[in-house]
């Protein structure tokens, strides 16, 4: 199956209708779901409970059609919990595989920072390289391998923080914020007409693609050009924040390939073949925002990530 870039945009069009009709507003954060689903790449939701991060991305695989799993991370999980493990079956008297959640398409990894590290760690591999090790045999997830986490404020309680080389792996963190008075007044009259938990079903979220379109979309993202011009403006701005004196930890080389990956599904969604300095731009806070750490003089003064990343947005030169 082929698509062209034109087919891309309508798809995505039609999967941000779907999830409109339950989520009210969160525009952008469903943008960037779609681009790091078409650019391969791993979203971490970050907000306060009871803003709709879980509802969210169930609305999404709905309406994306892709097989779903779901890990509910607490702190006594283990990493066999995630993965699997072998079995020995008495009938038998041989090891049998037994999958675990992870063997899906759309994995919703629920509250991933209320477990510690170690299980936290069984999700690396899997992330990278699509692929996950059980007792030294390989197997191998599928080409469409996505995970959606979310996570409460480290304020919070009970909470553990991610490692730096688990948020590497995520394209993009993004802030679900509280919503305006207006959308929680919409929220309130869509939602208090049903009880008990909301199901995507009920606002008849449906489902406008499946594994084989989701698939021929990213191909089809390969058509965009990513002009010399735009790596290298691209690879200055990351560079730009191991430099700043603000900054004690700066993005590394894979922020750069992602966040280059991103630009050009963002132009292929805007209906452009070319990626322009505005789609790195407007992807940059976040994608840099989990991979930055802020020097002890800029905690101490109240700095934010997010308006570091927009000074240097506003100090790196872009081509015309």
């Amino acid at each position: 199956m082929s698509m062209t870039l034109e087919d891309t945009r309508v798809l995505a069009q039609s999967i941000r209708d779907e999830v409109g009709k339950a989520i009210v507003g969160q525009e952008e954060t469903v943008e960037h779901l779609l681009i790091a689903l078409i650019s391969r790449g791993h979203v971490l939701l970050e907000g306060p409970p009871g803003t709709a991060k879980t509802f969210m991305a169930q609305c999404f695989s709905r309406a994306i059609g892709l097989d779903f799993g779901r890990i509910q991370f607490t702190p006594d999980l283990l990493p066999g919990d995630i993965l699997g493990s072998n079995l020995f079956n008495f009938q038998t008297s041989q090891f049998t595989l037994t999958h675990g959640p992870i063997f899906c398409e759309l994995l919703l990894a629920d509250e991933i920072n209320r477990t510690p590290p170690k299980t936290q760690a069984a999700l690396l591999e899997a992330m990278q390289e699509r692929r996950v090790t059980l007792d030294g045999e390989t197997h191998a997830l599928s080409d469409n391998f996505m995970v959606v986490a979310t996570q409460n404020p480290i304020e919070n309680q009970g909470v553990y923080p991610l490692p730096e080389a688990q948020l590497d792996r995520f394209a993009f963190k993004l802030i679900v914020p509280y919503p305006t008075p207006e959308e929680e007044a919409r929220i309130v009259e869509r939602f208090a007409k049903n009880s008990g938990p909301p199901r995507a079903e009920d606002f008849g979220v449906t489902q406008v693609g499946d594994a084989a379109r989701i698939k021929a979309a990213q191909d089809a993202v390969n058509e965009v050009t990513l002009a010399p011009e735009i790596v290298e403006y691209t690879v200055s701005l990351v560079r730009a924040t191991r430099d700043n004196p603000e900054i004690a930890s700066g993005a590394s080389p894979r922020a750069a390939v992602l966040l280059a990956n991103a630009a050009r599904a963002r132009a292929a969604l805007h209906g452009r073949n070319y990626v322009i300095p505005d789609d790195v731009k407007a992807l940059a806070t976040g994608a840099l925002r989990h991979r930055l750490l802020l020097s002890p003089a800029a905690e101490i003064e109240g700095r934010q990530i997010e308006d570091l990343v927009a000074d240097l947005i506003e100090q790196t030169e872009a081509p015309r």
